[in-house]
């Protein structure tokens, strides 16, 4: 009897041990491993294929390999038309690396009917908490989002979303730049704020000329650094102000004088009055430039 008794002691023990477990997974989501091909990229998705063959992808597919899956799980969400199908909310680059190894995806499964505005705003911050999407990622997936109306405008999206309007405005510059111009890159992923910037202030003084030369510029199959970009586009549109805003000319740390080109690129040089000697002319100074043009 007495060891009848400890028995359902211990069985009572170790009851109460497994509801604590059971209690301490109380409104978490579950984790199951599901064939890849089963998991379809929201809608929303934010990445470009660039983005699944740079080095830090490759690294991550490896890691992931070497594992035998991904250690972090992705969150899903049942598709309410697809039984048996799901659609990711995070985790889009951890699926690709496990769909392309033929490995299993580990995912936590949300079933509490995430909303399409809950299930982006998840998706935003936690790639921004990553700090791993581009600014045209990130610009192309608000664009997304407000041209198929989950907000109204670009402040409610960054209220929503809790970050600043201007950063909204500042990523949304480079997703909307024509593609035309986004080609003369050797990646979309390369373009930065400020890249955008100069670019849509030039295409807003003269749009027909920045398309016409990027047309001709992404034709390059070895595409040119960022920054030769923008000189190239900007130089050929011809643009004062923008081409080339007036330069200093400084002799022994003197400003003598500045340079500058006009809309059709011809350089023209102004020199300050009293900077020339007397036995000096203009012929000198053209000789001068005549002999720097032949060097």
């Amino acid at each position: 009897m007495l060891q009848f008794r400890g028995q359902m002691l211990a069985t009572e023990n170790e009851l109460g041990k497994l509801k604590e477990q059971v209690k301490s997974f109380e409104g978490a989501a579950p984790t199951r491993k599901l064939d890849p091909h089963l998991i379809e990229p929201s809608r929303w998705a934010n990445r470009h294929p660039d983005s699944f063959s740079n080095i830090a992808f490759l690294r991550l597919k490896q890691d992931i390999e070497q594992a035998g899956g991904n250690v972090q799980p992705i969150l899903v969400r049942p598709r309410t038309d697809q039984p048996e199908r799901y659609e990711i909310v995070f985790g889009h680059r951890r699926h690709r690396a496990c769909s392309e190894l033929g490995l299993p995806v580990l995912a936590m499964i949300d079933t509490t009917s995430i909303s399409d505005q809950e299930l982006f705003s998840v998706m935003d911050r936690e790639n921004r908490e990553r700090a791993d999407l581009s600014p045209y990622e990130q610009g192309s997936m608000y664009r997304r989002a407000l041209d198929q109306g989950l907000y109204v405008s670009n402040r409610r999206l960054a209220e929503a979303l809790g970050v600043s309007h201007t950063w909204v405005a500042n990523v949304l510059m480079v997703a909307d730049l024509p593609s035309v111009v986004l080609e003369c890159f050797s990646s979309p992923l390369v373009v930065q704020h400020r890249h955008a910037k100069v670019l849509h202030a030039a295409l807003e003084q003269d749009r027909k000329g920045v398309l016409r030369r990027a047309e001709k510029l992404r034709q390059q199959v070895r595409k040119p650094s960022p920054a030769a970009v923008i000189d190239a586009l900007l130089a050929v549109a011809g643009i004062e102000g923008l081409a080339s805003s007036p330069q200093s000319i400084t002799v022994d740390g003197k400003i003598v004088g500045k340079w500058s080109k006009d809309k059709a690129g011809r350089l023209s040089i102004l020199i300050e009055s009293g900077i020339l000697r007397d036995d000096q002319s203009g012929d000198f100074v053209a000789q001068a430039i005549a002999k720097a043009l032949q060097a």
